[in-house]
This record gives C-alpha cells, sequence and structure tokens, in this order.
C-alpha cells in the first residue's frame, strides 16, 4: 500500500496529531514571519544557478546546488512552518553498524529489515507513534519520497511504520549506510541526514575511526545539527578504552557535548532485538527527550538555526563558483575575439603594405594601363600623363574583365588564408582551457565550409559598391566636367587599385620607376580627374566599405565559436543573485532568534552512556 502526502490537510489535521502534552512545541517567533520568503527567494536563486562548463568547481557545485535545494524543501521550509512537530532522529551510520537492530529494539518491534546481507536496508524506514503519522503521512517534511506502508526495494520511497512503544514526539528514521556500495544510497542517506533534528549515530568497536562518519560528524558540526553517539558492538574489556579513544576523538572535532552510549558485544533474540539491559539507558534518554517539550523545542530550533546559518557561506561558495563560470565563458570569448581580431589587422595590414599589388593583380593592371583602354575616354588635358604611364608599364592587352577576377581572386585568398589562421587559433586557444576544450567539435578547427563562396560574394558585392561610389561621385555637380567622358569601370578599377595603395597616395619619380610606380599611376589619373582630396575620400570610403565587410564575414565565423559560450554562459548576475538571498535569509534568521542558547541542547547520557 503506498500513500502520498497531501499538504493540503496539513491545516485541517486535528492539534492532537502533531502535539504531545499540554506545552508540547511552540508557534514559530512572531518576527519569523519573513524567514519562509527569504528562504523561498533563495531556493529560486539557486533553481536559477546553472555550472554548465567543465570547470573544476562545476561538478561540486552541481551537487551543492542539489543539497541545499533538498534541505530547504526537505527540512527548512517544512520544519521552519511547524516547529511543533515531532523530533525527526535519523539514524546514520556505516554498513553492518547495526542501525537496523538498534532501532527495532528501542521500538520494541521488528520494523526495519536486518541482516547480514549489505546493503540491508534499501530505503529508509520511519518509525512514529501513531498520533504523530498524521505529520509523516502528509509529505511535508522530505516531500520527494513516496509514502508506502510496505518495504520497498526503491530508494524513493520512505515506508512509515507506527509503533506505539515509541512516545510520541519523537520518530526514528533508519537510514541507509552512509558508506553503501550503492551511490543512490548513499546519496539517500546524505539527504536524509540533512532532514534530521537529531542525528544518532553508530559505529562500531571495529569502526568508530573511519573516515566516511567523520566528514559526516564534521559537517553535522559545521551546520550546529543535534548529535548523540552509539559504539556498538563492544568488548566488555575493552569498553573503557575505546569509549575513552572515541570521547577524545569527538572533543577533537568540537563534539565533545555529543552524547555518547557504549553497548556491549550480546546476543538478539528470537525477534532480532537486542536485550532491554542493553538498550534500557538509551531508551530512557529518549523517553525523557520525549517527555520534555521545551528540550525538543531546543533540540529543534538549534538545529533548524545552525542549518539556517551554514546557508550564507554554502551559497557564497556557490555565488564563488556562478563567477567563475561567467568569467571562463568571458575567457573563452575573448580568446576566440583575438583570434579574429588578428585575422582583421592581417587584412588591414595586407591592404596597406601592398601584398595584394603583387603576381597577377599587378600583372592584369599592368596590361589594363597599357593597352590604353584605361585612357580612351580621358579628357584632352590629362592626356599628357598617357605617355608617362605607357613608359612605366608594358605587356600584352587584356580586358578589365581579367583585372576584376584578378583582384577577386586576391583577396579571397587573403580571406581564406586569414580566416583559416584565425580559426586554428581559436580552437587552440580553446582546446587549451577546460571549459573551452568541453565545448569543440572538430570542424571547428577550420573555417565554414561555405567560406570560399562567401568570400567571393563579399568580393564581387564590394566592386560593385565601389562602381556604385564612382557613379555617385561622378554625378556630383562638381566632377561633371570632369568626368564626361570618364569610363565608370575604368574608374572602378582604378579606386580598387588605389585601396591597395602602399604609398598613402605620395607618388614619387623612383616609385614610377618601380613596380609599385603602376599604383602611383593609378593615383595620379584619379587625382587628375577628381582632384587629389576626391580621390582620397574615394579610396578611404572604398577601403573603409571592404574592411566593413571583411569584418561583418569573420564575425560571422568567430560566431561559430560564441554561439557554444552564449548558449552555456550563466547570467552573469547569478553570482549577486545568489548573495543578496542569502544576505536576505541570514537577515531574517538573526530577526527570528530562533536559538536562545548557545550551549548543548541534549540531556547528558547516563553514567557516560555506558549500558
Amino acid at each position: 500500500m503506498t500513500t502520498h502526502g497531501d499538504p493540503a490537510t496539513h491545516a485541517g489535521a486535528p492539534a492532537v496529531a502533531a502535539r504531545t502534552g499540554p506545552d508540547a512545541g511552540q508557534d514559530p517567533p512572531a518576527d519569523a514571519g519573513g524567514l519562509p520568503a527569504a528562504l523561498t527567494g533563495l531556493r529560486a536563486a539557486i533553481g536559477a544557478a546553472r555550472f554548465p562548463l567543465a570547470l573544476p568547481s562545476a561538478e561540486p557545485a552541481r551537487r551543492t546546488a542539489a543539497g541545499l535545494t533538498d534541505q530547504l524543501d526537505d527540512y527548512l521550509l517544512p520544519r521552519l512552518a511547524r516547529l511543533d512537530a515531532p523530533l525527526l532522529v535519523v539514524v546514520g551510520g556505516s554498513t553492518g553498524a547495526g542501525k537496523s537492530t538498534l532501532v527495532n529494539s528501542l521500538v520494541q518491534a521488528r520494523v526495519s529489515a536486518a541482516g547480514v546481507l549489505r546493503p540491508t536496508t534499501r530505503s529508509p524506514v520511519l518509525v512514529c507513534n501513531p498520533a504523530d503519522a498524521a505529520w509523516f503521512r502528509q509529505g511535508e517534511l522530505l516531500p520527494g519520497l513516496t509514502r508506502t506502508t510496505e518495504p520497498s526495494e526503491h530508494p524513493g520511497t520512505l515506508q512509515l511504520v507506527t509503533a506505539p512503544a515509541l512516545p510520541a514526539g519523537l520518530a526514528f528514521l533508519d537510514a541507509p549506510d552512509i558508506d553503501s556500495v550503492v551511490d543512490a544510497n548513499r546519496a539517500l542517506a546524505g539527504q536524509l541526514l540533512a532532514a534530521a533534528d537529531l542525528w544518532l549515530f553508530v559505529t562500531t568497536a571495529a569502526r568508530y575511526a573511519d573516515a566516511v562518519p567523520w566528514e559526516l560528524l564534521r559537517s553535522a558540526r559545521a551546520r550546529g545539527t543535534a548529535v548523540a553517539m552509539v559504539l556498538d558492538r563492544v568488548p566488555p574489556e575493552a569498553a573503557d578504552e575505546i569509549a575513552a579513544h572515541l570521547s577524545e576523538m569527538l572533543a577533537a572535532q568540537d563534539l565533545g557535548a555529543a552524547p555518547l552510549f557504549v553497548l556491549p558485544e550480546t546476543w538478539v533474540d528470537g525477534q532480532g532485538l537486542l536485550p532491554d539491559r542493553v538498550t534500557a539507558p538509551l531508551g530512557a534518554w529518549f523517553a525523557r527527550l520525549a517527555a520534555d517539550a521545551e528540550a525538543r523545542s531546543a533540540v529543534v530550533r538549534q538545529t533548524l538555526d545552525g542549518a539556517l546559518a551554514a546557508l550564507h557561506p554554502t551559497v557564497d561558495a556557490l555565488a564563488d563558483a556562478a563567477d567563475e563560470q561567467v568569467a571562463a565563458a568571458d575567457a573563452l570569448d575573448e580568446r576566440v575575439r583575438a583570434a579574429y581580431r588578428g585575422a582583421e589587422r592581417t587584412v588591414d595590414q595586407g591592404l596597406k603594405d601592398g601584398r595584394l599589388l603583387r603576381g597577377e593583380v599587378l600583372a592584369r593592371w599592368q596590361e589594363f594601363v597599357g593597352t590604353g583602354e584605361f585612357f580612351r575616354s580621358l579628357e584632352a588635358r590629362i592626356g599628357r600623363l598617357r605617355d608617362r604611364l605607357v613608359a612605366a608599364v608594358t605587356g600584352r592587352p587584356a580586358p578589365a574583365a581579367e583585372l576584376r577576377n584578378a583582384i577577386e581572386s586576391q583577396l579571397v585568398t587573403l580571406l581564406r588564408g586569414v580566416a583559416a589562421e584565425a580559426a586554428e587559433n581559436a580552437y587552440t586557444g580553446w582546446k587549451a582551457h577546460p571549459a573551452g576544450a568541453a565545448l569543440l567539435e572538430p570542424e571547428m578547427a577550420h573555417p565554414s565550409a561555405d567560406l570560399p563562396e562567401r568570400a567571393e560574394r563579399l568580393v564581387r558585392d564590394w566592386q560593385r559598391g565601389v562602381l556604385e561610389l564612382v557613379r555617385a561621385e561622378g554625378g556630383d555637380r562638381r566632377f561633371v566636367a570632369r568626368t564626361a567622358a570618364y569610363a565608370v569601370n575604368a574608374t572602378g578599377l582604378a579606386v580598387m587599385i588605389a585601396v591597395f595603395a602602399a604609398t598613402a597616395f605620395i607618388p614619387t619619380g623612383l616609385e614610377v620607376a618601380t613596380g609599385a610606380g603602376t599604383t602611383v599611376a593609378a593615383q595620379a589619373v584619379l587625382q587628375a580627374i577628381f582632384g587629389d582630396q576626391a580621390v582620397r575620400n574615394l579610396a578611404s570610403k572604398a577601403r573603409v566599405d571592404l574592411l566593413s565587410r571583411i569584418g561583418a564575414l569573420l564575425t560571422e565565423e568567430a560566431d561559430r565559436f560564441l554561439a557554444r559560450t552564449a548558449e552555456a554562459r550563466p547570467a552573469a548576475e547569478t553570482g549577486d543573485a545568489l548573495r543578496r538571498a542569502a544576505g536576505e535569509v541570514e537577515k531574517a534568521r538573526h530577526r527570528a532568534g530562533l536559538s536562545g542558547t548557545s550551549g548543548p541542547v541534549l540531556p547528558a547520557a547516563d553514567q557516560g552512556g555506558r549500558a
């Protein structure tokens, strides 16, 4: 039989189901009203936090966020809403410590499976007095676990068992082994311990110094959780020595106030229960705690206050991990942008140092100018330049189309080269970063497959833009006389060549005599037609337009990388949101004043807990 909690029934539940005795429990303090809202805000901030980038801190942060969410849902919010609910004692310990046998013996009934097979406790078992069953059945505490009244093999269930011998106001939860070989069992054990008002740690004479329990005990101390210890299966002849050593270890971890109960090696009866004389001191201790509403309330408030106080530093660490995610995303983006900024600088330099005028472009320009095609429509008053230009260049006749194609080919080659280099640099930069390496795909080491086509289209569009620029300038009234007989196409080609000028429009006789003189010649012709400043403006506009188009192309290439960080990038304000939410909880905690004492809240064990 399985039952599910119904939080809506909480308000209508009979008071006797939640309270025991005339003074059992107290209502939340009047000024604690801000705590639920602050905790709800913190839960929302934690839920919004993401740690997608593969940094060393990411997986611990995810576990921390999940643990905080579980604790808020499983314990802090429901317990704050009902400080008067029964005291929940979570019985934890290592494999084979005898937890289930101890619980069965304390409640005088075989409620939790015990045996030699490991792990024995596969799903948690909660035992309470029948009068307290309604609180646990409603599912406000540990809401993620499905309630059932039958044993289950599934760790996502919580078996509810009532035991009349267990005093009202007190409940035991037999948790899976904290060092279980089953990962899910270990995780569940930790989740249940975080939902405890009181941890009852059970260990043995052979295993009390194991590392895992002490890690959890230190966690309990850090969160202010009330803790009691049971040292089980102790040989009588070694009881004093072992108990003294364990007490020293507890004191060294600031847990010296934790009551310690020492149970000797003994037999179990036919029901699998320990003899009454062995469990009597511990049973009597719990009976006193159950009968003292004020003591139970003090335990609840101390543990609740300690858990709330521990939120602030834990959330701060989570916020630091969130900031690290943002910083890593920024660093990855900068590596990409630096690679593609380098590509743009290479293009810019290529337009300045004359490298684009070499080879095919230079040959085609010389042929183009040498045929006289460039001068056929020039005005007579600049015809005298022809002799100087023709003397400077030689070659066979070639159409203007060949020059345009040569310019296009030279630019496309440059673009393909810088894009390949930028992709390789960006890829290498990411590969050296743990977060970047996880985002890479092999094809990102190279430019996009369609880059050559896009580069060719870019250059053709730019060339058409240059012609439009020439038409616009030539249409200006100031230039009509100068351009009446001027071929727009030839002028456009000359502007393109001028864009590649290495001399910044400062022609010299020496340059005219060299290969670079053809560039100067083009500038001289344009200056004769348009005027010196107009030439500068034409070439400058054409150059800016070309660089702008190239910048857009390289930005598209960079976006292959940047899109991955954009998808993985957490919100920049995540860390600040977490810190603000934790700060609100801390302020509300101080206003609430849940814990009125800084000393021990648990009653001492009789005779040191010795049975």
